[in-house]
């Protein structure tokens, strides 16, 4: 009576060990997805900077 009641313990053990790695997995995905729409936002702000330094450039081409 024993071992089954030390498999089905161990069973639960098991889930509840892959319930922990479930929300860190969770959680670490969460703060990816933040980091890549903070990294989105940088590389549209240096696009638009870009392309405000391109017209600059552009006019000033064009009076000379």
């Amino acid at each position: 009576m024993f071992w089954p009641m030390f498999a089905i313990a161990v069973g639960f053990l098991g889930l509840a060990v892959l319930g922990v790695l479930a929300v860190r997995v969770f959680l670490e995905a969460q703060r990816l997805g933040r980091q890549v729409t903070d990294s989105a936002r940088r590389i549209n702000r240096a696009a638009e900077d870009l392309e405000r330094a391109t017209v600059h450039t552009a006019r000033s081409v064009d009076a000379l």
